[in-house]
């Protein structure tokens, strides 16, 4: 099971044509994705070959969907034209939007995602690394060969710290990886994720990455006080940041004592989170609640 994204998802490639997108497109392949089709209205009709597979080159959204029942898009599209292309997706019908483009104004991801919601799109990112579901399919950036499938979901903001957990439990390996974004607008959130996690049967424990600014950590942790069962180990960076500077992510600012490393900790361990204070000390964490919960059987 997965959250998401599975084997069976066609993913279409808005932007392959690109330089990222040819890059990453021939990535997802290698992983065992599903790529039925790029779009480019200036290139409709053409074929791009990635090394054994021809991938179509459709003119809209709509047009690959038609022609390939694709249920996912990944977004390769320069910032200006985001908002357009999320939009595009959103009138075909497609189910999820996966939007790895950076720099995009607050203005267009407040009005793309409330679109997309209000058209049943699901929006990961903007500015994320995408998710992963490892040994059946990889919608975005995120490496596809440094773990291997398993009983751990993970949710994080930062596509790195994603990145480091995934390999430092590659023994224990992961059901879905999702990299949410670190803008101050998201579309999928901690709390979306928590909750197919705890739904989803095969996820046995979760692994909640945040980081300073913003209260999003204070409400996924109230979350997880009222509906979620399973074990949740979090981490959060940004414990050395200087006050009312942006560090890495335009979302990760902290005003006065709001938003701080210490208050998001704080909450989520009074609702019975483990938090770790390094990456690595967080994969000990979870080591350890494995190791619990086989005792307890």
């Amino acid at each position: 099971m997965a959250i998401y994204l599975t084997k069976e998802s066609k993913v279409l490639v808005q932007g392959m044509t690109g330089g990222e997108g040819m890059k990453h497109t021939r990535r997802m392949l290698a992983a065992g994705t599903n790529v039925v089709g790029g779009v480019n209205p200036r290139k409709a009709g053409r074929t791009v070959d990635f090394d054994d597979r021809a991938v179509p080159v459709f003119g809209s959204v709509a047009d690959g969907m038609h022609a390939t029942g694709a249920d996912v898009t990944v977004v390769f599209v320069p910032p200006a034209f985001a908002k357009a292309a999320v939009t595009e997706a959103a009138d075909a019908g497609i189910g999820l939007a996966v939007v790895i483009t950076e720099g995009i104004p607050v203005h267009d991801s407040v009005a793309f995602t409330t679109y997309a919601r209000q058209r049943g799109t699901r929006v990961i990112g903007p500015n994320c690394p995408g998710l992963i579901t490892p040994g059946q399919s990889n919608a975005g950036i995120i490496p596809a060969d440094i773990t291997k499938p398993g009983r751990i979901g993970l949710v994080s903001k930062s596509g790195t710290l994603t990145y480091q957990l995934m390999y430092e439990l590659r023994d224990i390996g992961f059901s879905t990886c999702v990299g949410i974004g670190g803008d101050p607008v998201v579309g999928t959130t901690h709390i979306d994720c928590l909750a197919a996690f705890q739904d989803d049967p095969d996820t046995e424990l979760i692994v909640l990455i945040g980081e300073i600014g913003g209260d999003a950590e204070e409400r996924a942790a109230a979350y997880v006080r009222e509906h979620v069962t399973k074990p949740v180990v979090g981490y959060i960076a940004g414990f050395t940041a200087p006050e009312g500077r942006t560090m890495g992510h335009a979302g990760a600012i902290v005003s006065g004592s709001a938003g701080t490393a210490q208050a998001k900790k704080e909450a989520l361990e009074a609702v019975g989170v483990r938090v770790g204070s390094t990456p690595t000390e967080t994969a000990k964490l979870v080591l350890a609640q494995l190791e619990d919960r086989q005792r307890a059987v």
